[in-house]
């Protein structure tokens, strides 16, 4: 199975690195980006599954990072690091950046990487969600084909107790189809 990839966005080198340190156990390919502008360009050369921002930030804030990352990469998870929580600034981060969590520094080790986690393990399913949902579809549009073109042949009946219903004839016709694909 491919490793998540994370990128870890924060203008200071110290803070990158720490974070690093307490997800190194975790099996992510961790990639760094010191600005906004340096995340944004990185993830155009290569998507990460998660990016974890801090929020204050020079040039370019988090908040405006996780827009940015939201518009031009939806698939992405986002979550917003920051020591300056406030209550109407996390609910616009929340609202404009659609993040997955609002963590604050000095951040807990075991909710670092319990979020990271469920975070990861979310989008995962998100994945699998949509490759299913494709795969119903198609499998549903080939149906319709097959009923356009033989009409009735999608028809199932069954009896009181669910059981499948075939007609002597039916089952003779398949009989037959069996023994000459035998007999070829």
């Amino acid at each position: 199975m491919e490793r998540n990839t994370l990128m870890i966005v924060d203008d200071e080198e110290n803070v990158r690195r720490a974070l690093a340190r307490a997800l190194r156990g975790e099996g992510y390919d961790i990639r760094f980006a010191g600005s906004g502008r340096e995340a944004l360009d990185l993830l155009a050369q290569a998507p990460a599954d998660m990016v974890i921002s801090d929020h204050m930030m020079p040039v370019m804030t988090g908040q405006e990072l996780m827009r940015r990352i939201r518009q031009e990469h939806p698939d992405t998870m986002r979550i917003m690091l920051t020591g300056y929580a406030d209550l109407e600034m996390a609910i616009s981060a929340i609202n404009e950046g659609e993040i997955y969590r609002f963590l604050t520094k000095p951040w807990d080790q075991i909710e670092l990487q319990v979020t990271v986690r469920l975070g990861f393990e979310r989008l995962n399913l998100e994945r699998e969600n949509r490759r299913l949902l494709a795969t119903v579809k198609r499998q549903s549009d080939y149906i319709r084909a097959l009923e356009a073109e033989h009409p009735g042949i999608s028809r199932v009946e069954r009896d009181g107790a669910g059981a499948v219903v075939i007609e002597e004839r039916e089952l003779a016709e398949q009989f037959a189809l069996t023994l000459g694909m035998r007999a070829a």
